[in-house]
């Protein structure tokens, strides 16, 4: 019988030796190479952007190919724009003033770890801000995502050929395991997790330097100076889009007492449906597994067919099914992570108990994240601003397309860091910056003092007095030293 664990751990060692190998030989090259190789690499990936949602679609079950398509674009052709004049290959300034060289160094050969949910543009993503800092990657993909990553890795290997470059800077596990995926941890040089909260903290466990990203629950509060209908449009746009599988979606809405029946009666109108007596009991019985973790029956999957699941009838229009929710924790699956077509409802009095609220949420899960709030009163804004736990708060925007940098000018990202409240090491949207060091060259300023020594050891100590802003401390202690010798 073969041992896939002793097989994927051999396939691990492999692929980060010829890795190395590669990336040393890359990293002679200059920023206007590196460059080339990284707009081929995205111009390939764009090609296929459709086919690469199509597969990511057919064979995880999850989201939607044309969304898929539309993450896939904004992984190879928006990163690629973003990153073009962006410095990161040999000298990145050199102060003439300060006496300063700083100098770009790749970190190596790093471990990309790809979620289920977003599986190739992940893949483009990683690759391409790796390549831009002079890196290699050797991905572990998610199991149930092997083929339309390993597919996504043949293009890029690819385009990497016809630039002349060596093909072994981007890699992908074909037997991916647990213990494999350990082992390119350890092995690596650099991991960047992106998936569930057990893979993340296996990374920060892994005792090689990491950049993990955790769960999001992000809330969305709708204050009372929010145009409601564009609000709830644009909650609705972001939770259905690829039917929320990235983490930066909405989970809950939040809003006041006194908009409440507007909020409600938009959300209806949009194609909500709110869950009441049997039918919010029986979509409850399918939404988690016993240990309290989303039911991977429903990720990624649109309102209908959770219905359908759930063996409960919904209007035609049905977009998103809605839950009033009365508390925060585990007993209270609508106030969790829900990558999928659910929503919670929470009702409060005002915007500070709306604060409170959002942080409650946030602290069940999702800490450090993101949160959202619809609201014309910038006072309310500046307030979530400056007492929200989460890296980023997104106003007026799709929560989704706004972390990822769709509808804001956030960087383009699939690795949305939650800072060190959420368990993170960065609380960026990671870009090629993330993923190099900076060695510096400090030259003299020229203005160091100069010490003078003593003529004689038995100068009296008015003499060392009156030299006293010629000496500096080491002087000072040497003589000192020398008196108490005399002494002894």
């Amino acid at each position: 019988m073969v041992d896939k664990d002793l097989l994927s751990i051999q396939e691990a060692r492999t692929l980060v030796r010829a890795a190395r190998v590669a990336q040393e030989k890359f990293a002679e090259l200059d920023q206007a190479r590196v460059d080339a190789v990284v707009e081929a690499v995205a111009k390939a990936t764009a090609a296929h952007a459709e086919e690469l949602g199509q597969l990511a679609h057919e064979e995880t079950g999850y989201g939607k190919t044309q969304d898929k398509k539309v993450k896939n674009l904004l992984a190879s052709e928006r990163v690629a724009e973003v990153i073009r004049d962006m410095k990161t290959i040999g000298i990145l300034n050199d102060d003439k003033e300060q006496k300063i060289v700083e100098v770009a160094v790749p970190v190596g050969v790093i471990a990309g770890i790809v979620p289920s949910t977003n599986p190739t543009s992940t893949t483009i993503y990683k690759t391409l801000i790796s390549l831009k800092s002079g890196n290699a990657v050797v991905f572990t993909p998610h199991p149930s995502a092997k083929k339309c990553i390993g597919r996504t890795v043949e293009i890029i290997r690819g385009a990497l050929k016809s630039c002349g470059v060596c093909e072994d800077l981007i890699s992908v596990m074909s037997v991916p395991t647990i213990g494999g995926s350990g082992e390119l941890m350890k092995i690596a040089d650099l991991i960047l997790a992106t998936g569930g909260p057990g893979m993340v903290k296996a990374a920060y466990s892994s005792g090689t330097p990491a950049l993990g990203v955790g769960a999001g629950n992000v809330p969305a509060f709708v204050e009372r100076s929010a145009d409601v209908k564009e609000a709830v449009a644009r909650i609705f746009e972001s939770k259905t889009f690829d039917n929320g599988t990235i983490c930066a979606s909405e989970q809950s809405i939040v809003t006041e007492t006194v908009i409440e029946a507007q909020v409600r009666a938009e959300v209806v109108a949009q194609g909500g449906y709110f869950l009441e007596g049997d039918d919010l009991a029986k979509v409850k019985a399918i939404m988690e597994r016993a240990n309290g973790s989303m039911n991977p029956a429903i990720v990624g999957r649109d309102a209908k067919y959770i219905a359908s699941l759930a063996g409960i009838s919904v209007p035609a229009n049905t977009r998103l099914l809605v839950s009033d929710e009365k508390g925060v924790g585990k007993k209270f699956p609508f106030s969790k992570e829900k990558l999928t077509g659910l929503l919670g409802f929470y009702v409060v009095e005002d915007w500070k108990e709306a604060c409170e609220l959002c942080h409650a949420l946030l602290k069940n899960c999702g800490i450090g994240h993101s949160l959202a709030i619809h609201s014309k009163n910038e006072d309310v804004i500046r307030q979530f601003g400056l007492k929200k736990p989460v890296s980023r708060i997104l106003v007026n925007t799709p929560s989704t397309q706004g972390a990822v940098g769709i509808t804001t000018s956030l960087f383009p990202s699939f690795t949305l860091g939650c800072g060190t409240v959420g368990g993170s090491a960065t609380s960026d949207n990671v870009t090629p910056l993330n993923l190099m060091n900076v060695r510096r060259v400090a030259y003299d300023l020229g203005n160091t003092p100069v010490a003078s020594a003593p003529s004689s050891c038995a100068s009296s100590a008015s003499e060392s007095c009156g030299q006293g802003a010629n000496l500096d401390v080491n002087a000072i202690t040497a003589m000192i030293l020398e008196q108490l010798k005399k002494m002894a």
